[in-house]
């Protein structure tokens, strides 16, 4: 007589797939593994995580490309010789799936979006733990009119263009040109910029024009043709949205008085920025733009997509 051999049920219950990594490198250093499903302390909800997102700083923490001033200090909060953090995503959208006896502002069921900043581990994966608060990340209950794809490439995009805008203190009114306007930050920025009541003038390559101009751009340079710095216009604001200009260049197009600002710059996640983001999104005055779209088994694919320099936007990483 044959026997089934017994199955303990709870095995399958517990485990999650998640994509880790266990060193620095290119995209081939994501492995797809099978995992103990993460349980939520008293102050955290569990995220049954729908997507996520590839950002430059998911980007940079796999292949441990940090500017040399700061390659050192990086390693060492990161991972010396290896990363600490095994698992990354820095943005997700889900639903609380369970939530610690502590935690008042979610319940089960909710849906919602936010970061993974500096936490044990990020949003590639089926499940996630987020604190309910903390001092470097953020989550907060999904914009209304958004699915999970555009909602989970909202925070970090969205939350570094408002507040870098804030930190230039610009003003109705007055005009922004936005350096690397197609990317994720300088599409957000231009949209957020557009809602300020501020002129834009979108700084990308041709084949981008049209998009950033659908999204409210009311002037565009092609810098393939054309070196912004030499432009007649003056700027109250050049907003650097990718990391490759300079404020010494940016001066020349500079009002006496005016300001720049740079995603070089450190940044600070705050629960009213996520909120705000959520009302402007509710509100359609910014619309996450996806360019292209992945299931977290060809994370590795796109990886490689973003390590290219192509992307427009943002990719996305379904999980649900």
């Amino acid at each position: 007589m044959n026997v089934r051999p017994k199955v303990e049920k709870s095995y399958f219950f517990n485990k999650m797939k998640a994509v880790v990594y266990h060193k620095y490198g290119p995209p081939e250093v994501l492995q797809r593994v099978e995992i103990e499903k993460p349980v939520p302390k008293d102050n955290e909800i569990l995220v049954k995580v729908h997507a996520t997102s590839v950002t430059s700083g998911d980007v940079r923490l796999r292949s441990s490309d940090f500017p040399p001033l700061f390659w050192l200090p990086a390693r060492l909060i990161f991972g010396l010789f290896k990363p600490k953090r095994k698992i990354l995503g820095h943005e997700f959208a889900g639903v609380v799936e369970t939530k610690g006896n502590k935690v008042t502002q979610f319940q089960i069921g909710d849906a919602v979006f936010g970061t993974t900043t500096l936490l044990r581990e990020g949003a590639y994966s089926e499940y996630v733990c987020i604190p309910e608060t903390w001092k470097n990340g953020v989550v907060a209950r999904k914009p209304t009119n958004l699915n999970f794809n555009t909602a989970a490439v909202l925070p970090i995009g969205a939350m570094t263009a408002l507040f870098l805008l804030e930190k230039s203190d610009v003003q109705s009114g007055q005009n922004i040109l936005v350096y690397g306007a197609s990317g994720s930050v300088g599409s957000y920025t231009v949209q957020i910029a557009k809602s300020m009541g501020l002129e834009v003038t979108a700084v990308c390559s041709g084949g981008n024009i049209e998009m950033v101009k659908s999204l409210g751009a009311d002037d565009t340079v092609d810098y393939s043709q054309q070196d912004y710095s030499a432009l007649d216009q003056k700027y109250d604001v050049v907003f650097d949205a990718v990391g490759k200009t300079t404020k010494q260049k940016a001066k020349k197009v500079l009002q006496p008085k005016g300001a720049f600002v740079s995603v070089k710059m450190l940044t600070k996640e705050k629960t009213t920025h996520l909120k705000h983001i959520k009302t402007l999104a509710e509100d359609q005055k910014i619309i996450p733009f996806i360019d292209r779209s992945f299931p977290l088994e060809d994370l590795v694919e796109a990886h490689r997509y973003v390590d290219s320099g192509r992307k427009k936007g943002n990719v996305v990483i379904t999980v649900v």
